[in-house]
Formats: C-alpha cells, structure tokens, sequence
C-alpha cells in the first residue's frame, strides 16, 4: 500500500472516532508523521471541542517542526468556536500537509489550502478522496443543499411485501440484518418514521445490537395524537423531534421532545419542507425506516439520496403491503449476504460518483 495511502488510512480511523458527536460538523481524523514515524494523532471528539489537526499537535510526543502532516478534510482558515487550524500548523512549523479532499463550505473551500501555501507549506490534495468524501457526504450534501443526505431502509420479503397489511408488525429479517441495520443507526443524526409505524410496531429506534451513539427519533404526528405511553416518550434514550403541521402549532419544547412544524401537502406533511426542517436543526444524515407511504412521498418528490434494500429469502403469503416500487434509475452502489437475507445498497446514477 502507498505510503500516503497508508497514513490517511488511519487518519480516517482516528475520524470515524468522532461518529455520532460532532455533527453537524464532519468526521476529521488527523496523524503527524516525522522521519517515518507517527509522533502525534488525534481527532475531532465533539461538536464545539479542538478540531482534529490541533488535537493532534497538542498530542505529539517530540517538536512537530518539519513534520507532515495528514488530514482528510482540508484545514479551517476561519473563527468558529475553536480557532483557525491553519494558525496552529503555521506556527508549528509543519513542512508538508497531505488532503483527503477540499472543505465544501463556501467559507473555507480551498482557502485553507491557500494560506498554508501563502507560509511556504507544501500542500497535496485527492489523497485517497474517494473515502474521504464518502465518511462525510452527509455533511458535504448539508453544505449543498441544505438538506440532509437521505437514506431510505426497505425490508422486503422475496415476493416484494413490506408486511401483511399496515396494521399488523411483521418480521421480515434475521438477527444478523438487523444487527447491520443497528450500525446504519449509528451512523445518521435521526431516523424519520411515520405515525402508523409508531402507532402498531411501537419501537425503540435506538442502537442496541452493537456500539453506537443513538441518533436523534424523528417521527411525523402531523395533529399531535400518539399516545404518550408510546416507548419513545417514555425511556430517554434518545431526543425526539416531532413533526406536526405548522398551521395547527408552534415550535415548542415539550417533555416528550421539541414540536417542529411543518408545511402540509396533499394531506401529507410536505417531504421537501421536513428535509429543510431537519436541515436546519444540524440534521446531516437522515435515516427513513417508515413504511410505504412515507416512502413514497420522498421518492415522488425526488428527495431520496440512498436506498438499503433488504431482501429476505422467505416469502409472505397473503400480504398486502407492497413495497415501494425502485426503478431502474437506481444502481447498485454495495452488495452484502446474511443468514437469510441479501442486502442492496443502492444510489441514483448520476450520485454513483464524487461530485
């Protein structure tokens, strides 16, 4: 493996570290690099803590002068609530700073990279970028638009039913999918349901079969009816945002979680305006786990970025709950096998490859 390769390997370890913390800031990871040995490595650990480049000095164990340093996303010109990294690796003397990619935010976007050169710092860029981009294209697409990147998650039996009917719980995956499914958790800010997956499957939606950080629980009540003996406002583990329509309320903080109103369409409440919403409450990545309904107004609206389609090899026999019907404009972006289910993630064409 490629030297440069090697160390961003790490570095984007040390950045995956950060997971579930500092959104909706992104996952850096950072590794200095002196006379062919690491003397210093650190990460961003929390929204608001020392970004990754100056938890790393601060951790080195001898002078970082004229050492390199690696970084997967470029280097902050600007004030926030820490200091410019750029600062501290000018004033520590480092030679050369090796990029996984260009900070999308208009505010820095390649300015970073310009100061340390205007000091006579060496800068290589694209190193490994494809992986980089990938650990935060939540935020990347958040910078974009404005909206959280949108994964969907469908579980299908092998004649294509999501469950019996929308009034009865229906298990359609082993343990091991859902083992799986309780990672993806821990990788999004929130996982979005609707009122009648609330309502007859009463979840958790929190992360319990592996080691994770619960996101937070979006759940559409659009007239603020759900009984609230329901598990998710009852066992604090998770904040909970719930979505109501905006002509009926107000944004409110509640003991069950904060009230967010949204526009209404078409009886629904509108997808493009929950993603704004979300947006801007710092929402970076959204996970849907609703039934067919609520994914089908996000993908009528053109609204979904990414689809996990779970597929068990067992049948359901008088069903009803069709799943949602994906077109050939979706590919598939990864492949996995479990027990008794085959997992396809999947991403429109044109979203197959790093803006």
């Amino acid at each position: 493996m490629d030297m440069h390769i090697q160390y961003m390997e790490r570095v984007l370890d040390l950045a995956k570290l950060g997971r579930g913390n500092v959104s909706p800031n992104p996952m850096v990871g950072c590794v200095l690099v002196k006379n062919n040995k690491i003397i210093g490595e650190g990460y961003h650990k929390s929204f608001g803590a020392a970004h990754a480049e100056v938890d790393a000095l601060n951790n080195c164990i001898e002078d970082p002068s004229g050492s390199d340093l690696y970084v997967n996303l470029e280097p902050c010109n600007i004030f926030s609530k820490t200091p410019p990294c750029v600062n501290k690796i000018i004033e520590n003397s480092i030679k050369n700073v090796y990029v996984g990619c260009i900070d999308k935010n208009p505010e820095v976007n390649g300015l970073g990279i310009q100061e340390l050169k205007k000091s006579n710092i060496n800068v290589f860029t694209d190193i490994n970028s494809k992986k980089c981009y990938e650990l935060n294209i939540g935020f990347f697409n958040w910078i974009k638009t404005g909206y959280p990147w949108v994964i969907v998650k469908i579980a299908q039996s092998n004649n294509g039913f999501m469950g019996v009917d929308s009034n009865t719980t229906t298990l359609i995956t082993g343990l091991d999918t859902n083992s799986f499914s309780h990672k993806l958790r821990s990788e999004v800010d929130g996982i979005l349901v609707g009122t009648k997956t609330v309502e007859v499957d009463n979840p958790s939606l929190t992360v319990r079969n592996i080691a994770g950080s619960n996101p937070s629980r979006i759940i559409i009540d659009t007239n603020r009816k759900l009984p609230l003996t329901l598990k998710i406002f009852n066992d604090n583990e998770a904040d909970n945002i719930i979505l109501c329509n905006k002509n009926n309320f107000n944004e409110s903080k509640t003991p069950i979680g904060v009230c967010l109103p949204v526009a209404v369409k078409d009886n629904l409440l509108d997808p493009k305006d929950i993603l704004k919403s979300l947006g801007k409450k710092g929402i970076t990545k959204l996970l849907i786990e609703g039934g067919p309904t609520l994914i089908n107004s996000f993908l009528k609206e053109n609204l979904i970025n990414e689809i996990y389609l779970y597929t068990s090899n067992d049948s359901l026999n008088n069903a009803n709950l069709q799943s949602p019907d994906i077109n050939e404009e979706w590919e598939v972006f990864n492949e996995n096998e479990f027990e008794n289910d085959s997992l396809k993630i999947m991403r429109k064409k044109e979203l197959c490859l790093q803006d």
